[in-house]
């Protein structure tokens, strides 16, 4: 059984590492946020758009992950490199095919999604430089899966920080065009998000060489293309694919309810969405680790030993989550402040906090027992409960936002919503359900 520590050891890389990673939304919102509502806006729904769609390679990568570890948890290490190479292979051509239909379909599907025009044309801008990240972006997360399955989590501190001081710098410089750079506005914000996650696979490929028992993890041969294996991978990966999707395209849903209701409504719910984002980044840090230690458990033989281990990380998840809203609740001002120093802006964005912040508590918890099913193998349970739940918060945004048209604080209560939900549903199914003997 896991030890606080040993969850401890595997999950503050992970934290520092999306930390890091987050800084990205947090300097793109908080310099675009002194630029103007417009750019504010055009790098929400673009951004959102961008995060649609790689989700589905984020979803791949989870099922390549929950093999990957669960293969590590057996001792079969031999056989963790061939899923890496060739999921990455697939993934590099899921990137390219995606980048060939953007080529052509971005500007219509981007006029279907906005009515404003000024948004509109911002959107199209931002997006059209944005969408070359999907060649980085989708091999990025193939590495990550390969070094939280092998419960290797301090490169992705590394990598994030790389990441983020790349991004960092580059929107200083390209978004006002300082240091002898063109000041591009919204377009330096997408260049810049692109260059870095190109920094950061760089790191992925020169560590890898550098620093990995490449022999040992089977990393030192790719051999010929493997359908056999991609399907493998797919059989699990599939339905994450599907839920990442989903749950991203419903926040989009959300985003496009928004947008109608008028460019400073969409301002302020893009200010909030990165600080929940950020408050969420130390759930997340827990539920990837649930989701490894969960697969390496089960791979060891330590089936009945998965609920208690779900229960002591969602024990940690919450204390922390009460320290951060506490913070959050205490200094509301000084965290807004950060993207806008509109004192109007600012009053109007702090009920939204609040009720953000009562969504994360319920989070705290909610998402630890919803990865730890992922982490069974049970990928298609935690799909199709993933749309059940997502039925219910797309009626509800769809009645809120875009029928009552409510003020922005009263649609973010979706979120509670939505996490409530979620944990009924996965703690019922864990411990209803009958997933102790699922075979990856």
């Amino acid at each position: 059984m896991y030890t606080n520590k040993d969850i401890w050891n595997v999950t503050y890389p992970i934290f520092l590492g999306l930390l890091a990673q987050n800084v990205i939304n947090v300097t793109d919102t908080a310099f675009l946020g002194h630029v103007g509502e417009v750019a504010l806006g055009a790098s929400a729904m673009g951004g959102l758009l961008y995060i649609c769609f790689y989700t589905v390679a984020f979803g791949f990568s989870v099922g390549s992950q929950i093999l990957i570890a669960r293969r590590n948890g057996e001792g079969n290490y031999h056989s963790i490199g061939p899923i890496m190479w060739q999921g990455s292979a697939f993934s590099l051509g899921m990137a390219v095919a995606l980048l060939l239909l953007m080529f052509v379909s971005a500007g219509p599907l981007i006029r279907l999604l906005i009515s404003s025009d000024t948004i509109y044309e911002a959107t199209y801008e931002f997006y059209t430089w944005r969408m070359w990240g999907f060649i980085f972006s989708f091999l990025n997360v193939m590495f990550r899966a390969l070094y939280i399955g092998i419960t290797r989590t301090k490169v992705l501190t590394w990598s994030a920080i790389v990441m983020a001081a790349v991004n960092v710098f580059l929107d200083y410089a390209l978004i006002f065009g300082h240091f002898g750079l063109p000041a591009m506005g919204v377009k330096g914000a997408a260049l810049a998000s692109v260059i870095a996650e190109g920094s950061c696979l760089l790191f992925y490929l020169i560590y890898t060489y550098t620093c990995v028992d490449l022999k040992k993890y089977g990393l030192n041969r790719f051999g010929s293309f493997d359908w056999e294996m991609v399907m493998h991978i797919l059989r699990i990966s599939c339905f994450t694919m599907l839920q990442y999707f989903l749950a991203m395209a419903i926040w989009f849903v959300f985003f496009m309810a928004l947008e109608r209701l008028g460019q400073r409504q969409l301002a302020i719910a893009n200010i909030v969405r990165s600080v929940y984002v950020v408050l969420l980044i130390p759930v997340q840090a827990l539920s990837t680790t649930a989701n490894s230690l969960v697969s390496n458990l089960i791979g060891s033989g330590g089936v009945a030993k998965v609920m208690a281990l779900l229960n002591k990380i969602a024990r940690m998840s919450i204390y922390i989550m009460i320290v951060a809203v506490g913070l959050c609740v205490l200094f509301p001002d000084a965290l807004l402040s950060v993207y806008t120093a509109e004192t109007a802006l600012l009053d109007e964005s702090r009920i939204s906090l609040y009720v953000i912040c009562l969504a994360m508590l319920i989070s705290a918890s909610a998402n630890i027992y919803f990865n730890g099913i992922s982490g069974t193998g049970n990928t298609q349970a935690a799909l199709i409960l993933e749309i059940v739940v997502q039925v219910f918060y797309a009626l509800y945004v769809i009645v809120v936002g875009m029928i009552l048209q409510a003020p922005v604080e009263i649609c973010f209560t979706t979120e509670i919503v939505y996490y409530a939900l979620m944990l009924s549903c996965s703690l019922i199914y864990l411990k209803k359900a009958k997933w102790q003997n699922k075979k990856i």
